[in-house]
Parts: C-alpha cells; sequence; structure tokens
C-alpha cells in the first residue's frame, strides 16, 4: 500500500466520530447520514462530512437509491494500515530481541 494511502486512513481515523460513524457501518451495515446522526451528538450535515473524510480514505463507499445515500464499510483499507503497521512493528521486535539478546550475553 502506498504510503500516502496509509496517510488517509490514519487521518479519517484520527477523529472519534468518525471512528464511531465506521464502526457502526462496520457492524450494522449499510446506512444513511440521517440513520447515522440519530446516534450520534452531531448533526446530520456533520455526518455527511465525517463520511465525506471516510470515503476519500477509501473505508467507506457510497450507492444513491432514490433520494438517499446509504454508505458502506469497506474493510481493505484497514487491512492495509494493520499490515503496514505489523512491518514497522516487526522490525522494531527484531531490534529489541536484537538488543536482549545482546544485553543477556553482556558481562554483568
Amino acid at each position: 500500500m502506498p504510503r500516502r494511502d496509509v496517510d488517509g486512513v490514519f487521518d479519517a481515523l484520527a477523529d472519534a466520530t468518525r471512528r464511531e460513524v465506521l464502526r457502526q457501518l462496520a457492524e450494522g451495515g449499510a446506512a444513511t447520514p440521517t440513520e447515522l446522526a440519530d446516534t450520534l451528538p452531531v448533526s446530520r450535515q456533520a455526518v455527511s462530512k465525517h463520511l465525506g473524510v471516510l470515503q476519500a480514505a477509501g473505508l467507506v463507499t457510497s450507492a444513491r437509491s432514490g433520494r438517499e445515500t446509504r454508505f458502506t464499510f469497506r474493510p481493505e483499507p484497514l487491512m492495509d494500515a494493520t499490515a503496514w503497521m505489523a512491518d514497522v512493528g516487526s522490525k522494531w521486535d527484531r531490534r529489541l530481541d536484537a538488543l536482549r539478546k545482546r544485553l543477556e550475553a553482556s558481562p554483568s
């Protein structure tokens, strides 16, 4: 995954309201901004803006049906971000393991 895409995911997830919107979509399935706003302490307009950020990061898709637009969670960008974190984490794990072995091998 290109770095720019990971940045977009992390930027989108930096906001607590966006994380809650994403959680609701992941657990409850597709929803409209109005349905989401009914469960949040923000306006429908604010939810729509948050959904725009999530959509730009690739975390949600939208489908229009008549006058309604329903948003659906897309897990792939989260999986890519998780893979990036695992890669970075594994490099630190190897470095820390090497340091631990060196410290254990050195005379006290």
